[in-house]
């Protein structure tokens, strides 16, 4: 199939453009003006020769950096939401957003949906042939729109649940950012001084014999590893990585590490607390857009991003399924706090459930904000305390044989 680009106006005279694929000019006409769309031009892209750029490109794509981040599904969502209710066509709609979608896969996977639609499919089983951009309770919502006649409804609440799951993940990488900063700066400056510093020194230390100091030792011993066999470091540290990523992949090792990460001091309850939110949250939308509350736990276990917290869930459907109540179900499961706990019992009680929901959700959202702001501050005087050990040790491995060289020498004199 040839990529042809195309310009056009709609039905109130709007220009329009972008890209679609097809075994000729004509077949691009009809699509376009089954779609409402008046063709101007319709132009055949050259095929470029296979690059090494474009040979990287792909690669990039096939190990998932190209992948649409949360921002796109936002902007994409809205943008649908925008569609359905001004009463556009979703086929016209969602070809005016396919040719003005700027990230690749997003655009390709809705051509593909596209060409769903118009062999009779759905919109929710058109997104179904992308799971990996579209998430499984993202396309049971809008099923469940599109059956229901609300799909408007559907993708407005899907777009202000992104949105604050969106806030939530920005929040979280403006907190360690900092951080992670820091500490790639003190590998860098220990890597730079063991290389190309201490060897500077390393022969006036060995001038002591015996008597070098142990920090020296260390040091020396140190820069003469990372100068000599920096290679089979290297490769002893790729090798290590590469076994221990292998093993996360597998269920089991998935699974340990997931709970691993749940109990590490500060950023385990900050990621139970982002984990618990989006769960509320999810879990209060898919309700009132009328999904069945065993397909809803169901959904949420598989998209959950920790196995940990999925074998919770999963353990919640089974008792719902045996006749236990939410409360009861969620009791068990040992995820929630005693007082989201009675909330989810009071929602149950008066038929609230989804508001209470989101207060349950806006709840996890402030103690996410309140761990945020406490791992701030907790990092800050860590990293200066490393940072002043990694300077102890560097002044005492230097200054110490000095110093002893010095007493030496004084005590020559006398």
């Amino acid at each position: 199939m040839t990529q042809y680009q195309y310009t056009g106006r709609d039905a109130r005279g709007n220009p329009v453009n972008g890209y679609a694929e097809s075994d000729s000019e004509e077949a691009i006409a009809v699509r376009l003006l089954e779609g409402g769309i008046t063709p101007i031009s319709i132009v055949a892209r050259a095929q470029a020769p296979e690059s090494a750029s474009s040979g990287l490109s792909q690669l990039g794509r096939r190990l998932g950096f190209a992948k649409p981040k949360t921002a796109h599904l936002v902007l994409f969502t809205r943008q649908m939401y925008t569609i359905v209710k001004s009463g556009i066509p979703l086929l016209r709609g969602l070809r005016g957003l396919a040719g003005s979608t700027h990230n690749v896969v997003l655009r390709e996977a809705l051509e593909d949906v596209l060409d769903s639609l118009e062999s009779g499919r759905n919109l929710a089983q058109g997104f179904a042939r992308h799971p990996e951009i579209f998430p499984e309770v993202y396309r049971s919502i809008i099923g469940v729109g599109e059956a229901s006649g609300t799909l408007e409804d559907a993708f407005l609440r899907l777009g202000e649940h992104l949105r604050q799951e969106q806030d939530i993940q920005d929040r979280v990488k403006s907190a360690v950012r900092y951080p992670i900063v820091v500490m790639i700066m003190i590998a860098a400056a220990i890597a730079v001084i063991t290389t190309f510093v201490i060897p500077r020194f390393a022969p006036l230390f060995r001038v002591l014999g015996d008597d070098i100091p142990l920090p020296t030792r260390i040091i020396m011993g140190a820069s003469e590893i990372a100068r000599k066999d920096w290679y089979w470091v290297l490769a002893g540290a790729a090798g290590l990585f590469m076994a221990a990523r292998a093993y996360v992949r597998t269920p089991e090792g998935r699974y340990r590490w997931h709970r691993l990460v749940l109990g590490i001091p500060v950023i385990g309850p900050l990621t139970h607390q982002a984990i618990l939110a989006r769960l509320s949250r999810t879990l209060s939308i898919s309700i009132t857009a009328g999904m069945p509350m065993l397909d809803t736990l169901s959904a949420i276990a598989r998209v959950c991003g920790n196995d940990y917290f999925a074998g919770r869930m999963s353990a919640m459907r089974e008792s719902v399924e045996r006749g236990e109540s939410l409360a009861r179900a969620a009791a068990g499961a040992g995820m929630f706090t005693p007082l989201v706990l009675q909330m989810l019992a009071v929602g149950e009680e008066t038929g609230e459930l989804t508001e209470l929901l989101d207060e349950v959700a806006g709840f996890y959202e402030r103690e996410v904000d309140f761990s945020l702001k406490a791992l701030s501050t907790a990092i800050e005087p860590i990293l200066i305390i490393c940072m002043g050990a990694m300077v102890l040790i560097l002044a005492l491995g230097v200054f110490l044989p000095m110093w002893n060289m010095i007493a030496k020498v004084a005590a020559g004199g006398h």
